[in-house]
This record gives C-alpha cells, structure tokens and sequence, in this order.
C-alpha cells in the first residue's frame, strides 16, 4: 500500500465507518477578518472541537478498532506529546480497555494534568518524544498491550485521512489546504484523500521553527534526530523516528510545499484566532501565522486552514498572546 493512492483511499473510506462512535463531523466556519484582509475566502476546518480537544482522535480510533476484539482488551500503550495520549485515553476509557500514556518531561504541565485527568496511567520519563517511544515500547512488550504510534503506522494515518475527506465535502471550491505538521500523520493522511479525487489541490504542511525535525529532514533527504526546544507550538515537537516508514516517504510525495513560522508569527495567529472567537493552541494556529505573513508567496482561491486542538488553559492562551515574543 505504500505508494498506491487507491489503497489508501479506500483505508480511509473503510476508517470512517470504523471510527463514527467516536468522532464528531466538525464544523467550517469562515474567516471573515482573512477573507477581508486577503481578498479570498479562508475557512477553519474546527477539529478542535472533538470529544478529546483534539484531531487526533481520529487515528486513535482507527488504530485500536482495526485491531481484534481479544487484543483490544489487553489495553493500549502510546507515546505523546499530550493530544494523541488523550485521543488514545478518551478511545479506551469508553471501551473500557486500559490505557499506558508515556510522556517526556517536557511535555507541559497542563497536558499531563489533562492526561492524568483521562483515566489512563500516566509514565513520565525522558527529555524527548523519543525517549518517551522507547519506554512505550518496551512496556507494550512487557506487558503484551497494543502499541497505537502517534504518527508513523497505515491505520493511523488513514484515520487522519477522514478529515481531509470531510474537508472536500464541505469546502468543494477549496484550492490549498494548510495542515499543520509535526511527525507527518495528519498531513500525509489529509494529502492522501485529497490528492486521490482533487490531485491539482494544494496542501501545504506548516511548521514552528524551533526543532522542526520533519522539514529539517526533507532538506537532508533523510530522517534526523533534533534537541526538542520551547515553542508555543509544543504540540508540533518531537522527532519522525530514524527508522520512519511510512510518513517521512508520503510527505516527500504528497505535499506541495513545507514551510516554517516564527514564534512571534504563531503569537499573531493565536491572537487573530482569538478575536474570532476560536481558542486554539499555538500549534494550531501556525496555518494563521502564515497566512499573516507578508513575505509569504501569493495564493488564489479558497483556502482551507486545519485547527488541530484546543488542549491549553484559557490563563495559558492569555499568557501566549500577551507576552511578547
């Protein structure tokens, strides 16, 4: 399946059906403050607004109910940054399957209190998404439990799809998609269902440019091993793995273009955000950051911008936009 889109589109069509119980068709709602200053329609694809405060809810899903019912029992064990630990927590608390959540240290606060919160064992250990890997993987193999990746595994990914599909049914005339990204799971699965029915479509991956291990990566042609640093887009931190196989390959594909933005830039787009009434994290808001930008190249047509999650404070949004970057 690895380069045959047809597959792929039909693992995401089968997701869909397999992950109604637990995902909500969330809304678009129009930027009126972009669509006035640029002169085109901008829409926010809401997939923050999701049972988990988060997309990726999706994958999780998928990921857990693609496997058989005598394994789901023995629970699931993953590895996050805070928004798929609570997507995977959410899925098992209401299947009623256990649930392993291993976190670096430098995950912040408020997402471990959340994950702790959600009902599944919490293990904090390591300076990195990757240390934190490891420890998972070690513990799904001791105790025999479902290790569901965040990003890099066939189900995930298609779980991800679903939102891209979504995305053409209620955004026909969209012309460029912006995905936010981080380990590539979301970008690769929206460009997947975009690209099998509407290849002339773009879709733009964006990153913070602090510890940006994907687009660092694709300009060496290679998987690399960064130092996670501070951002406001916390939630796009973490490595691609050295041994990436499936999302690394897909976004060398798939994506039109992968660009970064500055801290103070996510800063902006939280506030723009914010003024329409949509709290978001900063990684979500890095699709604003860009479009705010006045070096940025020229786009055309209707533009869609994924909101990934909302899984931050109001004190902590409020602290984010009013210091100065």
């Amino acid at each position: 399946m690895d380069w045959d889109i047809k597959a792929w589109e039909e693992a995401i069509r089968a997701a869909r059906k397999r992950i109604a119980p637990f995902v909500e068709r969330t809304p678009v709602l129009h930027s009126f403050h972009l669509s006035q200053r640029l002169g085109y329609p901008v829409w926010w694809k809401c997939d923050q607004f999701q049972a988990s405060g988060a997309f990726k809810i999706r994958g999780a899903a998928n990921a857990l109910m693609s496997r058989p019912e005598e394994e789901r029992v023995r629970g699931a064990i993953t590895y996050s940054t805070g928004n798929h630990g609570l997507a995977v927590a959410y899925v098992c608390r209401t299947l009623g399957v256990p649930a392993v959540i291993c976190v670096s240290e430098l995950v912040p606060p408020a997402k471990i209190d959340a994950l702790r919160k959600s009902g599944a064992r919490i293990v904090v250990d390591g300076q990195s998404q990757d240390q934190a890997a490891q420890i998972a993987r070690r513990l799904a193999d001791e105790e025999g439990s479902i290790l569901i990746p965040p990003f890099d595994d066939p189900a995930v990914i298609a779980g991800q799809g679903t939102l891209g599909g979504e995305i053409l049914e209620q955004v026909p005339d969209v012309r460029t998609v912006l995905v936010p990204l981080s380990g590539g799971g979301l970008a690769s699965g929206v460009a997947l269902a975009i690209k099998a029915r509407h290849p002339q479509i773009r879709v733009l991956g964006i990153s913070m440019d602090r510890g940006a291990v994907m687009y660092e990566s694709l300009g060496t042609g290679t998987p690399l091993e960064m130092d996670e640093v501070p951002s406001l887009a916390d939630s796009l931190q973490g490595g691609i793995g050295l041994d990436n196989r499936w999302t690394f390959g897909l976004i060398q594909k798939l994506l039109d273009d992968v660009v970064v933005v500055s801290e103070a830039a996510i800063q902006q787009g939280m506030r723009l955000l914010g003024e329409e009434g949509l709290i978001v994290e900063g990684a979500a808001a890095v699709g604003a950051a860009w479009l705010l930008a006045e070096d940025r190249p020229p786009l055309s047509g209707t533009v869609v911008g994924i909101l990934t999650g909302h899984n931050l404070s109001l004190a902590d949004f409020v602290r984010a936009t009013a210091s100065e970057e």
